[in-house]
Parts: structure tokens; C-alpha cells; sequence
């Protein structure tokens, strides 16, 4: 009981941590505040309340790392993604997206499988790709669930599976990711993993298309002519 009173008075203490300054944040990142850790990374990251600093950034991110922050983690990857305060280096940025991943951050898990695809600091492997897209899209990560679906539907990292590709189609474009409208529309166009259905075809493409994917606009003004 003691202990969730304390576990309990510790989360209340960091609900309002997003509103303090730059000083009251720093203060309470010295007392190891590992919120106010991350907080203050991400102050000296994007310049909010102080000058952009990269080198503070990474010390302070590595602070929250320590204690176990995922997003901490995630930021640690990102900068060595980008080179941001530090020589580029795709080997350590998987190293940081790993352990945010593994701690079940879905960006990290997500951009984790970007780099096994696109083999970025690790052999090229299409099933640790897949297997990380999936952890992701189970969390609803969007761009996640496009990624799974172009793998169910070309059968990369694991068997082609067009009706699994319009499930995970339709997860994303009902977020509002506009390839994921895009490819459902097809879908639906030309009766793939689904019923054909030129009306639903239509309804994503527009949706698609209003969003400024210009090949959604093209097949709309084709299917609208005939």
C-alpha cells in the first residue's frame, strides 16, 4: 500500500513537468529527476527556453537513458541517425533504437525496422524488418502498419498475404496515412486480399488524394472520366 501511495505521489510530481521553465527543469534533472532528464534533452535538443546545444542534448539524454527512459533511448538513436552532435554513425544508432525497442518503444521499433530493410548499420534482413514493423503496428504505430502491409502484400520477411496486407492497410489509412489510403484503394480497385469494390476504391483514394498524393489524384480523375 506504502508503496503505491509513493509510486502514486511520484507521477503526480511529473504531471505538470511539460510546463516548467528551462531553470525549474534543470533543477530538478540535477536531483535526478529522470523526466526532467529527458525533459531537458529535449530542450537543448530543439532550442525551446535555451540555445540548441547537441552536446548538452546527448548528456542529458544519456542521464534519462541510464534510468531506463525509452524515449531517451530513442533520441540517443535519432541524433546518431542524423549526426547531430556526433559523427553520424548508422552501427550506434541501431545499438540506441535496440534498447528503446526492446523496452517496447513503437517509434524506436518502427525505425528499428527501417534500418534492417534498408540494411542501415546492419546486414539488410527483411524478417527482423518485418518483426519489428509488426511490434510497432501492434501499438498502432501508422507508418508501421503501411510497412507491414507492403510486406504481407509483396512477401518480403514473410509469406505473401494479401488479406493480412488490407488489414494493415486499412489499420493505418484509418489514421489518416495517406500511402496506406492509397494502396487500399488498389486494393479495393482491383479486388486484391478483398471484395472488389469501386466505391470504397474511390472514398480512399479521395482520401489519399486530399492529402496530396498526386497518383491517388491521377487514378481518381481516370475512375471519375469512365
Amino acid at each position: 500500500m506504502r508503496r503505491s501511495i509513493a509510486l502514486l505521489v511520484y507521477l503526480l510530481s511529473t504531471v505538470s513537468l511539460f510546463s516548467l521553465s528551462f531553470d525549474e527543469t534543470l533543477k530538478l534533472a540535477e536531483q535526478g529527476n529522470f523526466f526532467a532528464q529527458f525533459e531537458l534533452g529535449l530542450m537543448y535538443h530543439n532550442g525551446e527556453g535555451v540555445k540548441q546545444n547537441y552536446e548538452e542534448a546527448l548528456y542529458w539524454y544519456r542521464k534519462a537513458a541510464s534510468r531506463g527512459s525509452d524515449s531517451a533511448l530513442y533520441n540517443l538513436g535519432l541524433m546518431y541517425y542524423n549526426g547531430e552532435g556526433v559523427k553520424q554513425d548508422y552501427e550506434k544508432a541501431i545499438f540506441w533504437y535496440k534498447k528503446a525497442a526492446e523496452q517496447g518503444g513503437p517509434t524506436a521499433q518502427f525505425y528499428l525496422g527501417v534500418m534492417y530493410e534498408n540494411g542501415e548499420g546492419v546486414k539488410q534482413d527483411y524478417e527482423q524488418a518485418f518483426y519489428w514493423y509488426n511490434k510497432a503496428a501492434e501499438q498502432g504505430e501508422p507508418t508501421a502498419q503501411y510497412n507491414l502491409g507492403v510486406m504481407y502484400d509483396k512477401g518480403k520477411g514473410v509469406k505473401q498475404n494479401l488479406i493480412k496486407a488490407v488489414y494493415w492497410f486499412t489499420e493505418a489509412a484509418e489514421q489518416g496515412d495517406a500511402d496506406a489510403q492509397f494502396y487500399l484503394g488498389l486494393m479495393y480497385g482491383s479486388g486484391q486480399g478483398v471484395k472488389q469494390n469501386l466505391s470504397k476504391a474511390v472514398y480512399w483514394f479521395t482520401k489519399s488524394a486530399e492529402q496530396g498524393n498526386e497518383e491517388a489524384s491521377e487514378l481518381l480523375n481516370t475512375i471519375l472520366e469512365e
